[in-house]
């Protein structure tokens, strides 16, 4: 598991991106480099790599790719919704080809939003972090 500390955090939080491609884990983490939470970052680039990451530190947000080696993101994303210990993490999945299927697994798992990859922004991650608790399907 990576981990990246381009600037430091102003607080505690700490953002998991789980995304197996390393141009797009650096996107996502320029991305929260340049939200004004400016949380620290932690990368998993497998499913098991980042229910290790969850077991061990409290994660304030999650960017969640669809396609991973070891499993599928929406999937993933139904298993957190389960868990009373992480559903009330905030996820934003952000996925090169979101699929009507996806959009569905994601609205029952309480996902936040639904992104192309290409138009992931600051914005997604600023309304994450004030919706905090009160997860309500965005999909966009």
């Amino acid at each position: 598991m990576q981990q990246y500390a381009a600037t430091a955090p102003s607080h505690n939080a700490t953002c998991l991106i789980i995304e197996d491609s390393q141009f797009d884990q650096q996107m996502m983490s320029r991305v929260i480099d340049r939200s004004q939470g400016k949380m620290r970052v932690e990368v998993a680039a497998t499913l098991q790599s980042a229910r290790k990451a969850l077991a061990v530190g409290k994660i304030s947000l999650i960017l969640l790719d669809n396609n991973l080696p070891d499993g599928v993101g929406a999937e993933f994303a139904l298993e957190l919704a389960s868990d009373p210990n992480l559903s009330s993490i905030p996820v934003i999945m952000v996925s090169d080809w979101p699929t009507p299927f996806m959009w569905e697994k994601a609205a029952s798992a309480g996902v936040l939003y639904v992104v192309n990859k290409a138009e992931f922004g600051v914005r997604y991650v600023e309304q994450a972090m004030r919706s905090g608790l009160h997860k309500r399907p965005m999909l966009t």
